[in-house]
């Protein structure tokens, strides 16, 4: 399994992030992509490749352009207005409060594209996540030229991006573009399975009312757990949609026997739909070990999703999204990805 890497994602380098009200050392840091490097060269699995730039143009397809025109000139923009340090969104259209108008302030525009203020906007985000996707891109082009498999390792991760907001440390929905681009190249059913510890609300929200893309995800319940307002186990897509949707939240302390009679339940569902590829939105932020999630996952589970993962016998893109215990997500990817391997 060739790994395709993105060099750039070290540009985005925040110091400290928002985390339940409480300004903290940042949890999303280039180390997290440094460690897992480190650890596919050791492993054999593959070569490393670097990213192709297909333009600006996939990511349009699936994010509003005025969005994306924001992020690409928001620190422009706020060290024009003599900002110091990373930017934060502080204020929000919540219910009754206006959205429709694109307001001047720059304050302002934060928060109409913005979820939440944990995810700081610094120098190189936006570099660094146009390659993420460019990285994803390229490891789907390997797919579709015939590898049984690719991973693309990148960071910020994408899983929380919404079509026209950042949030959850994430700017750019790399599954999503991934899923559109695998859809423009004549893939009549995409699948996208995240096992990430947080629910991917953008990824459910971009894709809720399509019956082209399958999106399931196992994650901790939203009564407890970030983002809170979307994952419970009723939306199941809507219009087109309906039935093509599957959440499976769990209680935060869920250990391997119940995260794993979850996996199967949502294994036995994808299958059902007969998907023509499938993408893993591999978050490793369900070890026990991990700072800042409450599952129980031991190490030695980590390759046993990858060999059920085989199992389906689809092609498989693996793409990066969370994993906060910096030392040990190397190990982690890596077993998942060896156990897929194994599984042959």
């Amino acid at each position: 399994m060739d790994t395709v890497y993105n060099q750039h994602h070290g540009l985005h380098a925040a110091t400290h992030e928002f985390f339940r009200g409480r300004l903290v050392p940042a949890f999303e840091v280039p180390a997290r992509a440094d460690y897992v490097l480190a650890a596919v060269q050791a492993s054999g699995l593959g070569a490393v490749r670097e990213p192709v730039d297909h333009g600006l143009g996939p990511l349009e397809a699936v994010h509003s352009p005025a969005y994306l025109r924001f992020v690409r000139g928001a620190w422009a923009e706020w060290q024009q207005l003599g900002g110091e340090g990373d930017a934060f969104p502080a204020v929000w259209p919540v219910r009754s409060l206006r959205s429709d108008v694109v307001p001047a302030s720059f304050a302002a525009r934060m928060g109409l594209y913005s979820m939440d203020s944990g995810t700081p906007l610094t120098a190189g985000a936006w570099e660094a996540a146009y390659w993420g996707a460019q990285t994803t891109l390229t490891a789907l082009d390997l797919v579709l030229a015939g590898a049984r498999s690719a991973y693309a390792l990148t960071r910020p991760p994408g899983h929380h991006a919404g079509a026209d907001f950042f949030g959850g440390y994430c700017f750019v929905n790399n599954a999503a573009v991934a899923a559109q681009a695998a859809r423009a190249a004549g893939k009549q059913r995409v699948a996208i399975l995240d096992v990430d510890y947080h629910h991917g609300n953008g990824t459910q929200a971009i894709f809720y009312a399509r019956g082209d893309v399958y999106y399931a995800s196992i994650h901790g319940d939203p009564q407890t757990e970030y983002p809170f307002f979307l994952g419970h186990a009723d939306e199941t897509g809507a219009g087109a949609g309906l039935g093509c949707n599957a959440n499976y939240p769990l209680p935060a302390g869920a250990g391997n026997e119940q995260w794993f009679e979850a996996f199967e339940r949502a294994l036995v569902a994808l299958n059902a739909y007969a998907p023509e590829l499938l993408i893993v939105s591999l978050g490793v932020d369900t070890y026990a070990g991990d700072p800042i999630s409450h599952f129980k996952l031991d190490q030695p589970e980590f390759r046993r999703i990858g060999q059920a993962l085989r199992t389906l016998q689809l092609p498989t893109l693996f793409l990066q999204e969370g994993g906060y215990a910096t030392e040990a997500i190397g190990h982690n990817v890596v077993a998942v990805l060896r156990g897929f391997e194994e599984g042959a």
